[in-house]
């Protein structure tokens, strides 16, 4: 019998790394005269492209490409997939900007007819069904967040982000307020100085303290009334909740700034505290890691942006 204190990969039961290759390119794996696909017989007339098309634009071959069997392809394409790094496998050495696990059923749902056949420009007289979801999902994320009103319109994270900053921008703008500057503390989501840079603004950067987490007076040092926004991700990429996020709120507010809560992290404050109340006036939401919305490969993604009627013109 084998020791139940042994964890090594022998003990039986235990899963390997399986196994592992060291993967030729495809021009490696080229030999001339091998076919990968094959085309049927056409049910239309033949036509001579040099009849349509000018004849020096025409050539019999095309060069340097890689002539391969199907199994060769699809066996070198299926062995790359492995060196990916996939939830399914694993977790995403990613931080705080983790691919949270989406349950099966919601990538199922994602195909359904009538959302992955919907299109933009179809009749409004069409899309109600898609209308009245959406409506009821920013119904949702404005409780659950306590902002008053949210938008679905930007198409991913960082595009929120980007239009949260132009938000208080133009919010400071119709006031008739040249603000020059954003407060980013060093323990902040990594596109937060980005999304402040884009919009002209001078980024400066707040250190935390010694214990991980941001100060008052870190942020009283700072602030005065070029100060736009102070950016803030809570729980910060490392790991730690703002303990002092009320009063460091209070201080932006008191200088006429207003703060940025950024969503990457809003799985550890889901229905235990809402960023509104702590004092944040605007935010974006991941939807792709609190919400299990599906993501990668090009989609769908989605970063609503959410603000408080308090900081309104």
């Amino acid at each position: 019998m084998s020791d139940p204190r042994d964890t090594g990969p022998e003990r039986v039961g235990h899963a390997t790394h399986g196994m592992t290759w060291e993967e030729p390119l495809l021009f490696e794996r080229s030999r001339p005269g091998r076919v990968g696909y094959s085309i049927p017989d056409p049910d239309v007339p033949l036509v001579d492209p040099a009849t349509q098309i000018d004849p020096a634009q025409l050539r019999d071959d095309v060069p340097s490409l890689p002539e391969l069997s199907e199994v060769d392809v699809v066996r070198h394409f299926t062995r790359l997939s492995t060196w990916n790094a996939a939830v399914d496998l694993g977790l995403y050495p990613l931080g705080s900007c983790t691919m949270k696990y989406n349950p099966k059923i919601n990538e199922w749902a994602a195909r359904l007819p009538g959302f992955a056949r919907a299109h933009p420009l179809q009749p409004i007289a069409r899309s109600q069904g898609l209308l009245e979801l959406m409506w009821r999902l920013e119904q949702a994320l404005a409780e659950v967040s306590g902002m008053d009103r949210v938008s679905l319109q930007p198409a991913a994270g960082a595009q929120g982000e980007l239009a949260g900053i132009m938000m208080i921008r133009a919010y400071h703008e119709h006031r008739g307020e040249k603000r020059t500057r954003v407060l980013v503390p060093d323990s902040a989501h990594g596109t937060n100085p980005a999304s402040a840079a884009l919009n002209d603004y001078e980024v400066v950067t707040i250190p935390s303290g010694r214990d991980g987490v941001l100060h008052p007076d870190a942020v009283a040092a700072a602030m005065d009334d070029s100060v736009a926004a102070l950016m803030i991700t809570n729980p910060s990429t490392l790991g730690l909740f703002e303990p002092h996020i009320g009063t460091i709120c209070d201080l932006v507010h008191a200088r006429g700034g207003l703060v940025y809560g950024d969503g990457a992290n809003l799985n550890a404050l889901l229905g235990i505290a809402r960023p509104g109340d702590l004092g944040i006036d605007v935010m974006h939401f991941n939807l792709h890691k609190t919400f299990s919305t599906p993501h990668g490969g090009g989609g769908p993604g989605s970063g609503p942006v959410g603000a408080a009627r308090r900081w309104r013109c």
